[in-house]
């Protein structure tokens, strides 16, 4: 059993980190159920925002190498659930679409995050919730904000 110290148990930081990770492991947990990573639910949703983007845009916004994005795509083609077209302006590049069969998968994969949230977020009182979600969006503000020439000034 892995012990935590206090301290630490009650930094701001390691909460928001643990609640992410058993977020996610709880997802991952459902997911696994219907056959899907919840790395794929992430590319599928991209792209369920964003169809026709390229290979190298969805990298990005994935916050990876192109060639992760690559073999996470070839995944998803081998499963059915996306396919490639030739950009029609750049021979060279990919467009990334889904197919039919993601679409029900997604509706399936997003019933399944709103169950999860709705066990994590049992007990927690609207007015509750609101609060802890504009004390995020004011944490995520002052982190996008901040320059990272003062932030090592600071460490």
């Amino acid at each position: 059993m892995l012990i935590i110290p206090r301290a630490m148990q009650d930094s701001i930081a390691f909460m928001i980190s643990d609640v992410s990770r058993l977020m996610r492991r709880r997802f991952d947990e459902r997911a696994r159920a219907i056959g899907v990573t919840r790395t794929q639910w992430r590319v599928l949703k991209f792209l369920q925002r964003g169809e026709g983007i390229n290979q190298g845009g969805l990298a990005e916004m994935l916050e990876v190498e192109p060639i992760t994005a690559c073999r996470m795509i070839d995944r998803l083609e081998e499963a059915g659930l996306v396919e490639r077209r030739r950009d029609p302006s750049d021979r060279r590049a990919w467009q990334i679409y889904l197919t039919e069969r993601a679409r029900p998968l997604l509706d399936d994969l997003g019933h399944l995050a709103d169950e999860m949230l709705g066990s994590a977020l049992a007990g927690v009182s609207d007015a509750e919730q609101a609060r802890v979600i504009a004390t995020l969006q004011q944490i995520r503000a002052n982190l996008s904000d901040a320059q990272p020439a003062k932030d090592a000034a600071n460490a």
